[in-house]
């Protein structure tokens, strides 16, 4: 073998081990570190269980259940208070204080949690929102509820949140923000309930309430 072919075999050789090493190491890099929960919940009882309770099962119903909540979703709303994309005068300045860090962590712990059912105020009334989350109203545009926050009320990740359960009076005051335009960080929301009438959404709130 002459020796520019063997300086040439050395060279690529070397090559190959370089990037095998390189890969492995790509390989055992540490995966990023997922939300802590101890750090969720400690903020979850310093800062939020005063309006949400401790779980997330506010006992009050001028404050949404977070319990069971998607995680993703409250990152996202509380990013809304802290930009003033969603306005409120009390989540603001809670929300300005977390890092993002913080959200993730207290999101997941919240998540984590089992949210306590609620129930139906009318038996009419729920009979009336459960025709619109479930079929909607097609002369109005109005699509039914069901189908981005599922029929049990789940909810799918990321952008549509869990309902089922949620105090039937903060659902309707949403929905009434949504309608007004009070609140705005939700354009498909918007238009939804600028269609429905106050009755629609008092009943449409009502039915979720009782969901399981």
């Amino acid at each position: 073998m002459t020796p520019i072919r063997a300086f040439a075999l050395r060279t690529v050789f070397c090559g190959l081990l370089s990037c095998s090493a390189a890969a492995f190491a790509e390989d055992q890099a540490p995966a990023p570190a997922g939300p802590d929960l101890a750090k969720g919940g400690a903020i979850a009882m310093q800062v939020c269980a005063a309006c949400h309770a401790p779980d997330g099962n506010a006992t009050t119903n001028q404050f949404p259940k977070l319990a069971g909540q998607h995680a993703g979703y409250i990152v996202k709303q509380l990013a809304n208070f802290k930009t003033g994309e969603r306005a409120n005068a009390i989540m603001g300045p809670y929300a300005a204080a977390l890092s993002d860090d913080d959200m993730r962590n207290v999101a997941a712990y919240f998540a984590k949690q089992t949210v306590k059912p609620s129930s139906a105020h009318s038996a009419e009334l729920a009979a009336l929102g459960q025709k619109i989350y479930r079929g909607g109203i097609s002369e109005r545009g109005v699509p039914a509820c069901a189908a981005c926050h599922g029929p049990s009320g789940a909810g799918i990740p990321v952008q549509y949140p869990r309902v089922a359960g949620q105090w039937e009076e903060y659902a309707q005051a949403q929905l009434t923000a949504f309608k007004s335009g009070a609140r705005n960080n939700n354009v498909p929301m918007s238009t939804i309930a600028q269609r429905l009438s106050e009755d629609e959404i008092k009943a449409v709130s009502d039915y979720i309430a009782g969901l399981r």
